[in-house]
């Protein structure tokens, strides 16, 4: 039994491991959804004061310290995959097609950053085996990636929009900031 532990713990690529775990690549959101949630939860916030109000580029990106250029392929990415819409013209701008309460983390993860996963063999979207894995049943690496990858996709599918500005609320009135 040590013999077939040594034996696939010698044949794991351990600093490609380690290197590809600790990369801030690789356990940082990107600026691009930082952005795009920031955009998105300020077009919540809109959408709580009047449902038919469409927001200006612009106005989003004065408003949240997003270059503009950036905000607008942001924009066009979220319209792309449904969760915004927009309007051309006077009046037009960017609106939620979702409501903030559907509008969770672990989408806006997916559409710019892609898997939620530190191995290829552990995502549901993006799923590739791993190249030196001999018996993926059988991986110890894989299963404990797998819980982090579980727990990870939970906690994001848990937090919508809507809960976000729900934190931010409760975390104003703790602070008597309202």
């Amino acid at each position: 039994m040590v013999g077939i532990v040594l034996f696939f713990f010698l044949r794991i690529d351990w600093p490609f491991l380690i290197d590809y775990l600790t990369s801030p690549k690789n356990n940082m959101l990107s600026k691009k959804s930082k952005y795009a949630i920031n955009a998105l939860v300020y077009l919540a916030k809109q959408s709580k004061v009047s449902a038919s109000r469409k927001v200006t580029v612009s106005e989003i990106s004065e408003a949240q310290n997003i270059p503009q250029k950036f905000l607008e392929t942001i924009l066009l990415e979220l319209k792309t995959n449904g969760i915004l819409g927009s309007k051309m013209g006077r009046g037009g701008g960017y609106y939620l097609r979702k409501s903030p309460e559907t509008v969770n983390l672990a989408d806006v993860y997916r559409i710019f950053d892609g898997a939620i996963g530190l191995l290829p063999c552990v995502t549901y979207n993006y799923y590739e085996r791993c190249e030196e894995c001999i018996d993926e049943e059988t991986c110890g690496i894989r299963v404990a990636i797998l819980e982090v990858r579980n727990i990870t996709v939970e906690i994001l599918k848990k937090n919508t929009l809507e809960s976000i500005i729900e934190m931010e609320e409760e975390k104003r009135k703790a602070l008597n900031l309202q």
